[in-house]
């Protein structure tokens, strides 16, 4: 073989060489694709909560919960969104959903560390009696003192005996899981967001509008030049509805939910929105001292009580 043969052997191994390589490369996972759900993703998740005996505590499936003798008209029951790394879940579950992949399903043994915390007999206290209001002075009842949730385990003369502890502390759980899809769509990622927050998910649109922004730039002068440019802002709209407005948590958290929204979807605004459905403003009488609905000559007579000329009002509007 002369010396060109070898060296066009060579060339033509080297070749096939590289192009076994690049046909490897492109065959081979992304780091991304073969770790599975990471922080920051969405999914849509079916669950069932239970306790070592069997006793089911939260469910998204309305069977369970009619079997559960669980109260169906009071609850959606659907499968929710929820984002990893964001507290959504138990740590255990958690950890179990990291790495895992649409179609994938499980059981997870939560420890009371992990879930409603270990009981603590320090939290049961005894408090005066009227700081419980008298229509909840009874066991079992579930008051609030002092910004502490608990519950009433008894009640004798002035004294009450409120636990503090959660219902479920102590409780090892089960939790029963099917990932159902991984959500790319901001918008449903906004709307399952906020189920996780409300309880229910309101309509919400993602839009991109167009503002113009001032900036001010300053020479070596010292001068100051005012320059205008239009910017980009995404902006997320969310409708209100009647039951978020009565919702505590919106009521006292909307502008830490707002900032969530915002970071975890790349957002620079959130508008809520009011709708208010009806017409006619007949129910402002009282508002507008009895004038709504008043004709031209009842209008002309209450301006005459106030000692105010009409006939001089309308000559004035007509000059403008």
């Amino acid at each position: 073989m002369s010396d060109q043969e070898q060296a066009e052997a060579a060339e033509n191994a080297e070749e096939a060489e590289a192009e076994d390589v690049e046909e490897t490369e492109t065959e081979e996972p992304t780091d991304d694709e073969s770790a599975g759900l990471q922080d920051g993703d969405f999914v849509r998740i079916a669950y069932t909560i239970r306790t070592d005996d069997g006793r089911v505590i939260d469910t998204t499936d309305e069977e369970v919960a009619e079997e559960s003798e669980i109260d169906v008209d009071e609850y959606e029951f659907e499968p929710r969104i929820i984002a990893l790394g964001a507290g959504h879940v138990f740590p255990t579950v958690e950890e179990a959903l990291t790495g895992a992949a649409a179609g994938d399903s499980g059981t997870v043994d939560v420890p009371a560390a992990d879930a409603f915390g270990e009981y603590d007999p320090e939290e049961v206290e005894t408090v005066k009696a009227d700081k419980i209001p008298e229509d909840d002075r009874y066991p079992g009842a579930q008051i609030q003192i002092d910004n502490r949730q608990g519950y009433l385990e008894t009640i004798i003369g002035g004294r009450a005996r409120v636990d503090f502890n959660h219902p479920l502390a102590g409780e090892d759980l089960e939790y029963e899981y099917e990932i159902l899809e991984e959500i790319a769509d901001r918008e449903e990622k906004a709307a399952g967001l906020l189920g996780m927050y409300l309880q229910q998910e309101p309509e919400v649109r993602i839009e991109t509008v167009t503002e113009e922004e001032e900036t001010v730039t300053e020479d070596d002068d010292g001068e100051e030049t005012v320059e205008t440019e239009e910017v980009e802002k995404e902006v997320l709209y969310i409708t209100a509805t009647p039951g978020m407005q009565m919702n505590q948590q919106w009521m006292f958290q909307k502008q830490q939910i707002a900032q969530d929204l915002m970071s975890r979807l790349d957002l620079d605004r959130v508008v809520v929105e009011e709708v208010i459905d009806g017409g006619g403003m007949g129910g402002l009488g009282g508002m507008m001292g009895g004038m709504s609905g008043a004709g031209a000559g009842d209008l002309e007579d209450a301006l005459e009580d106030v000692d105010i000329d009409a006939d001089e009002i309308v000559d004035e509007l007509d000059e403008e």
